[in-house]
């Protein structure tokens, strides 16, 4: 289990604990829960990538402790 921190940087911040074969897509389902925002809507980034709903946390080599970049569109 790794932890991820998701800053949207207008005060919001939230913390999810997964495992790094979880899918982007399943990372924006437990932002979505916490926020009350449609997963759709849901964007994450880190430093200008944006990451794919369909790519897991391991492929983008996101570790224990690391933060994202929450935007919503």
């Amino acid at each position: 289990m790794i932890k991820v921190v998701c800053n949207d940087r207008l005060g919001k911040k939230v913390q999810f604990k997964c495992n790094p074969e979880d899918s982007i897509g399943d990372l924006k389902k437990l932002v979505a829960a916490q926020t009350g925002t449609h997963h759709d809507r849901i964007v994450l980034k880190k430093s200008y990538t944006i990451f794919k709903d369909h790519v897991t946390l391991g492929d983008y080599e996101i570790h224990d402790g690391m933060n994202l970049e929450l935007y919503y569109q």
